[in-house]
């Protein structure tokens, strides 16, 4: 599929973004290995999501859907987990593929980790070597899927400094340390998003943070408990966007999760200028929500602090159209982490916004944005789902019509992205990928 997009703006409007990816992965896999009945309000029916709740029914949980966005899932305890018959696709998923490694580094089987194209070319390594040191073994090519994991029933714990920040990696080893015998702990390099801290303890686990270091006991049953998923705040970043960018408009978002482990998007962005605010504060759970309301904005450029990065890793090609929106120059550095992602988003987002009239000096580690206007063009999302979103918000303010083409990655974080730009005002459509 590919999205044509015509110009237009975006108009004042209320509207709600669908669940959080993160939360509704982290549900799924600790309310199945819980006691009890976990009831899941708000769940992302998006394919990665799709693909983490069938897995867990191929190792025997009882999940039943009551609706688009609502789930019950019997929990079987931690340890009464399945060998399951077949590998287990986890499709695009990248946090799918690593959570999973790591819940089943602990089980008492051995099974297979499988991905589409994109997700089996993204590197593993990370993850496979502290779940070895723990005691599982883990197959690999060359470091990347299909995984094949022959667990252990009892882990060691290991006290593992993170190279490189990652709530992917540190919630892989805090889920196997939930099956080792002792405290396993975790210590990285800058703050990264803590839904796996949040739920755990939501559900009776002691977790102890002190710094930069988190940590877990092993062999202590979770107790099953209501979640309520939060809007998606990467998905909000688009509504956000497409406001800013537009002439006089006022949007509110209605219950977005507002996590501070996840709100540099926001704080770059007002740092932009940016007119955004946060409204009727609350929790849902343990996670902080709150109402977003934007309005458009001029934004100019500079630098990006480095210490909002992992703050904002998934928020990146929402950023660059930012910039490319912006007055000046904005320089991003400390990003390389965005080079192994379901693309290379450095490098997809500096080559859609070449071909739509904007500048960009890549860098190994980052690259310079140069404000401009953005021309009619066809680009390529190279099968990334934030890339084609991204680009599809920016081609709303653009010069002539845009075609942004390979867009069907997008139903695995935001179903009906299309149809909600549409009631905000702007011209998207997804249609039939004419390079066929």
């Amino acid at each position: 599929m590919q999205f044509t997009v015509n110009p237009a703006h975006v108009t004042d409007a209320t509207v709600a973004v669908p669940g959080d990816k993160s939360v509704s992965h982290r549900a799924l896999m600790l309310g199945s290995i819980a006691v009890g009945t976990t009831n899941i309000r708000g769940f992302l029916a998006g394919e990665d999501c799709l693909s983490t709740l069938a897995a867990m029914r191929a190792m025997g949980v009882r999940i039943e859907r009551s609706g688009e966005t609502d789930v019950i899932v019997h929990g079987v305890g931690l340890h009464g987990l399945g060998e399951p018959e077949g590998s287990l696709d986890m499709g695009n998923s990248g946090t799918g593929m690593r959570l999973m490694a790591g819940l089943l580094s602990g089980q008492a089987f051995a099974t297979q980790l499988i991905g589409d194209a994109s997700l089996s070319s993204r590197p593993m390594r990370r993850i496979i070597d502290p779940l070895q040191q723990m005691g599982a073994v883990i197959d690999s090519e060359d470091g990347r899927p299909p995984l094949r994991i022959r667990g252990a029933n009892a882990l060691q714990p290991i006290d593992y400094e993170l190279p490189v920040a990652s709530a992917q990696v540190k919630s892989a080893i805090l889920l196997a340390g939930l099956y080792a015998n002792g405290t396993t702990s975790v210590s990285e390099p800058a703050i990264t998003r803590d839904h796996t801290e949040r739920m755990l303890t939501s559900m009776g686990i002691s977790v102890a943070r002190q710094g930069e270091r988190v940590a877990v006991t092993g062999g202590h049953e979770l107790s099953a408990c209501d979640i309520r998923v939060p809007g998606d705040l990467s998905s909000a970043a688009f509504v956000i966007l497409g406001t800013l960018l537009s002439d006089k408009a006022a949007v509110l978002i209605e219950n977005v999760g507002v996590n501070p482990t996840r709100t540099g998007v926001i704080d770059i962005l007002q740092a932009m200028g940016a007119d955004i605010s946060l409204e009727n504060p609350r929790l849902l759970g343990q996670e902080p929500v709150a109402d977003i309301r934007v309005r458009s904005s001029d934004l100019r450029g500079g630098p990006v602090d480095p210490r909002l990065v992992s703050l904002a890793i998934d928020e990146f090609p929402v950023l660059f159209v930012a910039a490319a929106a912006a007055g000046g120059k904005t320089s991003f550095t400390g990003i390389a982490e965005l080079r192994v992602k379901e693309s290379d988003r450095i490098a997809s987002m500096a080559t859609g916004l070449r071909a739509m009239g904007i500048q960009v000096d890549e860098s190994p580690d980052g690259a310079v944005v140069h404000g401009g206007k953005f021309h009619g063009a066809t680009v390529d999302s190279f099968g990334d789902h934030r890339i084609a979103m991204s680009l599809a918000v920016a081609a709303s303010v653009a010069s002539e019509p845009v075609t942004v083409r390979d867009v069907d990655a997008v139903n695995t974080s935001f179903p009906g992205f299309c149809e909600l730009m549409r009631t905000l005002g702007m011209s998207v459509m997804a249609t039939q990928d004419d390079s066929n």
